[in-house]
């Protein structure tokens, strides 16, 4: 168990290598320009060597030297110099001379030996492409070698006219596989048993990934100069987590990472066998609701029709996403915990009490305050039919809390607030008793602009958006720059700004920071991501996330 703990380490760290290499790629500046970094394929080549029931595959498709070119503080060498660290190899002279433009993680099973009683064992590939053959069977000569000189017990056999040699080690020293293919790449396992079938999947076409009806499909996907591509078989990644699925309707996932002057732009398409319904109509242009939510915002959903929400392909995604990544609902509670907190104080159920109203356009924003855990909100959405009653709802379920409907006046304007009335003790004089005062609170105020109906939280954030008319998110420049790099027409945004949310994200969900530890190099620079969901193919779901990033 020692052996393959130890080696399971190897790999998760080549993972994060593949991840903080391709964010290297993010730091280009003095005007150096991305556009000659792009993969030299867009598909990755060692899909011949992974089994069709692989559940994760990840390439880079560029030579890490490329991404090395852009990177401001050397942390590319400083990673590539930890890795290989402990193994007495040196980068630049072992690998550096033979290593090609494609490093793809897989794990090419779930149980090496297939054996339930003795635990899941799960099989992991690691392969290289090589320009120089020769250079590279060197390599592989030298890292042996230095293991048998440290100990291990090697064992050399051929299969099927491939070299493989093992490190059959004590149980407390790594287990590792490697060998030389043909002309093309270096392989890496840790288990013999694992590149004897990745040779096999070669010589029997019909058992690779390449020949996998699934990834054909996915791979058209692919935008041409991606610098990374991931692929997920769906059902196989939940069985690898020991996950019954509710409702299993996406079949894969491919993801492929690509440079933009401003930042990173992640696509991904989720295939089906059923027919997509989308939850509304195309938007060409952002939702003018945008214009009422205020430029400090820290998250700004938009879109249109919320009434068919519940019942789409999009929802549907989202529960099977979050049931396969995290097995409960824990961490998305966690994220969704502002919203949880107006249904309990309310008394309400959003999808049946509001979002069944919501035909036309909307926006939804969190403002974020450094002094309490709890942020500001505001809902804006399109005067259509329905709205009317929908207010005149929401007035009654605030009636039966025992709020009252109290008519003010901001800046000329007329808003309708939800107030409560309490009282308040004051300490007097000993002789003469407490003295009391009634206070009045405000839960929340709704107000009419334009085509919109306005909902907040409080006087403060109807405030800003009365007075900074002119300083809306849909004017911010960075908003702007995050929507430009989304393909239209589209089901509308999700932005994030990092930089104001951070604080708020990290006591909703703690083990953010273990993330960031992780991939400090891109959090540091990280300034907003921006979500959307777009593309009209009938049995797929498009989509991308650009990270729009610090300097660009």
């Amino acid at each position: 168990m020692n052996k393959q703990r130890s080696f399971i380490g190897f790999i998760v760290a080549g993972a994060i290598a593949l991840l903080v290499i391709a964010i290297a790629g993010f730091y280009w500046f003095f005007g150096k320009s991305p556009a000659n970094l792009i993969g030299s394929t867009s598909q990755p080549g060692a899909t011949i060597f992974v089994s069709k029931l692989s559940p994760v595959m990840v390439s880079l498709l560029a030579n890490p030297d490329r991404l090395q070119a852009l990177e401001r503080e050397e942390e590319l060498s400083k990673l590539k110099t930890s890795l290989f660290a402990k193994s007495g190899i040196d980068y630049k002279q072992d690998i550096q001379p033979w290593l090609g433009d494609e490093i793809t993680l897989a794990i090419a099973t779930l149980d090496i030996d297939r054996d339930l009683e003795n635990g899941q064992q799960p099989g992991y590939l690691l392969a290289l492409a090589t320009k120089q053959p020769e250079k590279s069977r060197e390599f592989v000569e030298l890292l042996f070698s230095k293991r048998a000189l440290a100990g291990g017990n090697l064992a050399v056999e051929q299969y099927k006219g491939v070299k493989l040699i093992s490190d059959n080690s004590q149980p407390e020293q790594d287990l590792l596989a490697g060998a030389v293919v043909g002309e093309g790449f270096v392989l890496f396992a840790n288990d013999p048993k694992v590149l004897r079938d990745a040779i096999n999947n070669v010589q029997a076409p019909d058992l690779n990934l390449t020949s996998s009806p699934e990834y054909q499909k996915a791979s058209k996907e692919l935008p041409k100069g991606g610098l990374a591509v991931a692929f997920l078989n769906l059902p196989i990644v939940a069985k690898w987590q020991g996950l019954e699925l509710p409702e299993e309707l996406y079949n894969s996932q491919i993801i492929s990472l690509a440079l933009n002057p401003k930042g990173l732009l992640a696509e991904t398409t989720f295939l089906t066998s059923s027919e997509i319904v989308s939850p509304s109509a195309p938007l060409s242009k952002p939702v003018g609701a945008l214009q009422y939510i205020p430029a400090s915002v820290g998250l700004a959903i938009s879109g249109s029709n919320l009434s068919n929400l519940a019942n789409s392909d999009l929802a549907k995604l989202w529960r099977q996403a979050t049931a396969t990544i995290y097995g409960s609902e824990d961490v998305v509670s966690r994220l969704a915990k502002p919203l949880a907190d107006i249904q309990k104080r309310w008394g309400i159920n959003l999808p049946e009490d509001i979002f069944s109203w919501v035909q036309g356009e909307y926006a939804i924003a969190l403002l974020p305050e450094k002094e309490q855990t709890t942020p500001h909100w505001i809902f804006v959405v399109e005067k259509s039919e329905g709205v009317e009653q929908g207010v005149a709802r929401l007035n009654a379920i605030a009636s039966s809390n025992g709020l009252s409907i109290s008519p003010l006046t901001i800046n000329k304007q007329k808003i309708s607030a939800w107030t409560e009335l309490t009282t308040a003790t004051k300490k007097t004089d000993v002789k003469e008793g407490a003295s009391f005062s009634i206070e009045t609170k405000v839960r929340g105020l709704h107000t009419t602009l334009g085509n919109y109906e306005i909902f907040t939280s409080d006087l403060e954030t109807i405030n800003e958006i009365l007075t900074a008319k002119d300083n809306s998110i849909i004017n911010n420049s960075n908003f702007k720059d995050s929507i430009a790099a989304i393909p239209r027409p589209n089901q509308g945004y999700i932005y994030l700004d990092w930089t104001k949310s951070q604080n708020l994200l990290e006591r909703q969900v703690p083990i953010l920071k273990l993330v960031e530890v992780l991939g400090k190099p891109f959090f540091n620079n990280l300034r907003s991501l921006t979500v959307s969901s777009y593309g009209t193919e009938a049995r797929s779901l498009k989509g991308g996330v650009f990270f729009k990033l610090h300097n660009s």
